[in-house]
């Protein structure tokens, strides 16, 4: 496959440094669920402070939240995620998982949005296809 898949910001949090191999292996899982041989995949770890910009600007949102993808138009794959460490830290807490599960999940949840994958809003969200296959594919990353 030849999807090139960009890290950045990590180092604003360098404790995740050394998750990037695992957050590529996480992005790779997903894009192999679909026929794409090339294409460019972005994945910025941002500030809570910027991800609730994006919110508000792109989505009409008020405040932070976990992670928004941006699909490209054109004839490969391309692709913007955007992933707030310290919201995910948050969310896992709330869960009772461990903060690397939760970065991975978000990486999993951007790259299915990314090919087009999509979920209702609300409690119905965790029942769509969507989500199964999100959650089939992190038990294969974590599990092993």
């Amino acid at each position: 496959m030849s999807v090139e898949v960009h890290l950045s910001g990590l180092e604003r949090w360098p404790h995740l440094v050394p998750l990037a191999p695992d957050v590529r292996r996480a992005a790779r899982a997903a894009l192999a669920t679909a026929a794409v041989s090339t294409g460019e995949l972005s994945i910025t770890f941002v500030a809570d402070e910027e991800i609730g910009r994006l919110n508000r600007e792109w989505l009409g949102h008020e405040g932070p939240t976990d992670v928004i993808a941006f699909a490209l138009e054109g004839e490969e794959l391309a692709g913007d995620i955007y992933i707030a460490p310290d919201t995910a830290g948050r969310n896992a807490n709330a869960l009772g998982i461990g903060p690397d599960e939760e970065l991975l999940r978000l990486v999993v949840h951007g790259t299915l949005h990314i090919l087009g994958h999509e979920h209702p809003d609300g409690e119905d969200r965790y029942e769509a296809p969507m989500f199964t296959l999100q959650e089939e594919l992190l038990r294969g990353l974590t599990d092993g």
